[in-house]
């Protein structure tokens, strides 16, 4: 009877564990799983690069939305970077190829990847 019992418990504790690994929750507070690192100038996304650049010109604009939340936001939108941070145009490459992050004291590469799509 005894070891009918402890079979039983096991079996019943190895559903509750079953059944609570299996289990999804949704939390308000979830991060989303962004895909890369990115911000928003002019209604076109900018995949943040490994490159640093050296040669920076004139300030361009900066984020004025950060969020690590998954969804669309409007403006200078920002997964990575906190409102404030400021964008620059990069000597010698067009805006329409690739921008500059300051970061740190430093001026990271960002790519241009297409048009922001926004949900309207």
């Amino acid at each position: 009877m005894k070891q009918k019992c402890s079979a039983v418990l096991a079996a019943i504790t190895i559903a509750i564990m079953f059944l609570t690994g299996c289990s999804t929750s949704i939390s308000n507070n979830a991060s989303a799983d962004w895909a890369f690192s990115f911000v928003v100038w002019n209604d076109y996304l900018y995949q943040i690069d490994d490159e640093y650049v050296m040669e920076v010109e004139e300030e361009i604009g900066e984020v004025t939305v950060y969020s690590d939340m998954e969804g669309t936001y409007d403006g200078n939108f920002s997964n990575e970077y906190v409102e404030g941070t400021k964008y620059y145009s990069i000597q010698g490459i067009s805006t329409e190829e690739a921008i500059a992050v300051q970061e740190d004291g430093k001026y990271r590469k960002a790519v241009r990847n297409g048009k922001y799509e926004r949900n309207e």
